[in-house]
């Protein structure tokens, strides 16, 4: 029999903390709900103690989703530890995740503290979640760089005042496989109590070992492993969750484990979180990229008709993903548009259908086939979580030949039309400068791209931009057969996040008191471990 291996998914903690993915309360509720249904075990959805809006996420989500384990984050501090439960209290299954920094060069440069200072913080952080919920992880920051003898006597000390798991990070990707197994191996040999302890593996991805290194950890005797939808994170990214499973589904003759994952609501989970954060999923992405399941070379396509064992060691029904056959036309109906979605792991409510229908007809009405990438690309446009501060109502952009082009945009607001033209070097210069006039969040663009969805010359085209709006990044997706109208909804799609959240900040400031740590770590930002 298999040992199971338990999945504890942080993409709404350490994943969101990734330039451009964050996401707010809504947003995390719909990706909880998407996790639940994919069954990971634990669910680490905030870091409650950096802002009104992670508090509250978590609290929806603890008091919601009631099957897995649900846990947050806090520093080595009574005020983050204590703020981290005010979140869960609601929580069916709650765990408290408390981190310190344990390498030498944390402890030199960072916190500037002792050895012998950081092992009393450790034993009294764990003591006092414990004090709140029986449920207690513990990581020491940086373990993959930590002195073994003295990570060892972090280990005991997090034992001993309570510690359920142990989660062993490799903060900055820097392990090889053989190291971080090793380390796994000496930590549950030498540090007495381990029997009643949950060993967990944590890898970030500087090194492309993310997900090695996880399956190196198991060999090393962890049975749960941190990782997130699409390896997103933290700079390089973290151990992709669909990489990790699919890894531990397949190679069981070397891997004797098993998780309790659903591994066909896997590409549903990757295209949610694309969808909800903006961020495309690089197509050569394994497992849920659009050409994992592509054969090009003559050889492998033959192989492939002949029998597909040849050249794919896994099937696109294995883990949800949709085949690219025509599945409608204009004169589908509602029931058949309802179902294809709900195959592709995505069940509508009648609102959301109305709203679907509207966009596939007008999409019909353009194309002859339909293909299951059109549909997912318009559902970005058809079901934003933040309300449409500003809503276009017309735009018309005209290039002309030397050069210059202009873009007049209509936007809506609370009943009122604002309009405004403005000439540009190109035409999508152009439209972005008339919605910052409009918007008065004049935005930055650090990302642009553009693919078209679906075969043939009347493909789609999806536009996803990543941009700058007073200080903070915000992401815009969506699909037009116009690439620059396209371009210009994306654009205004970050610019109302923009304004959304600083209308909420500017909400906040009026009815909130401040939150304020006397952490120890308070002189770094809270990045996770």
């Amino acid at each position: 029999m298999p040992e199971k291996i338990f999945i504890f998914d942080t993409t709404l903690r350490d994943g969101e903390q990734s330039p451009g993915c964050s996401m707010n309360r809504d947003e995390k509720l719909e990706m909880a709900r998407q996790l639940d249904r994919l069954g990971v075990d634990i669910l680490e959805v905030g870091f409650p103690i950096t802002s009104e809006g992670d508090f509250g996420a978590v609290q929806a989500i603890a008091a919601e989703i009631r099957r897995p384990v649900i846990a947050a984050l806090a520093r080595a501090d009574q005020r983050d530890i204590d703020r981290a439960w005010g979140a869960l209290k609601e929580a069916a299954r709650p765990r408290i995740h408390t981190f310190l920094a344990t390498s030498d060069i944390h402890l030199q440069y960072k916190l500037h503290k002792t050895r012998e200072e950081v092992l009393k913080m450790i034993s009294r952080s764990v003591g006092l979640a414990k004090s709140h919920c029986p449920d207690v992880e513990f990581s020491p920051e940086d373990a993959g760089r930590t002195d073994r003898s003295y990570l060892i006597e972090c280990c005991h000390a997090a034992v001993e005042a309570g510690a359920s798991v142990l989660n062993l990070p490799d903060t900055v990707g820097y392990c090889l496989e053989a190291e971080y197994e090793n380390m796994f191996a000496e930590v549950q040999a030498r540090v007495p109590g381990m029997d009643r302890v949950m060993l967990s593996t944590h890898t970030h991805d500087d090194l492309g070992l993310a997900v090695a290194n996880t399956l190196a950890g198991l060999r090393g005797g962890a049975r749960q492993v941190e990782c997130t939808v699409n390896g997103i994170g933290e700079r390089a990214g973290n151990a992709s969750l669909e990489e990790v499973v699919m890894a531990i589904k397949l190679r069981r003759d070397v891997l004797p484990f098993a998780t309790d994952i659903h591994t066909e609501e896997l590409y549903a989970s990757s295209q949610l979180l694309t969808r909800l954060t903006g961020v495309a999923v690089q197509r050569n992405k394994a497992v849920v990229g659009r050409n994992a399941f592509a054969h090009e070379a003559g050889i492998h396509q033959d192989g492939v008709l002949k029998n597909a064992i040849t050249y794919e060691i896994m099937t696109p029904q294995s883990v949800g993903a949709p085949s690219n056959h025509i599945v409608l036309g204009k004169h589908s109906g509602r029931h058949g548009l309802a179902k294809r979605f709900e195959e592709l792991g995505y069940p509508l409510t009648k609102p959301e259908l109305e709203r679907a229908y509207e966009l596939f007809c007008r999409l019909a009405d353009r194309k002859k086939q339909v293909y299951d990438e059109d549909l997912l690309a318009f559902l970005n446009e058809g079901f934003q979580h933040l309300p449409e501060m500003f809503k276009l109502r017309l735009f018309q952009s005209v290039a002309s030949s030397d050069g210059r082009s202009t873009a007049t945009v209509e936007l809506e607001k609370d009943g009122h039309v604002f309009h405004d033209s403005a000439t540009a070097e190109g035409p999508c210069d152009a439209a972005f400068r008339s919605i910052d006039r409009i918007t008065g969040v004049p935005g930055r663009i650090l990302d642009f791209s553009v693919h078209t969805v679906g075969p043939g010359t009347d493909g789609v085209a999806e536009v996803f931009i990543r941009a700058r709006f007073d200080g903070r990044e915000f992401t815009g997706k969506t699909a037009s057969h116009n690439v620059v109208e396209a371009a210009a909804r994306a654009y205004l799609q970050a610019a109302n996040k923009g304004v959304y959240e600083q209308k909420r900040a500017l909400e906040a400031q009026a009815v909130a008191k401040p939150v304020h740590s006397n952490s120890l770590t308070d002189h770094y930002f809270p990045g996770g471990y």
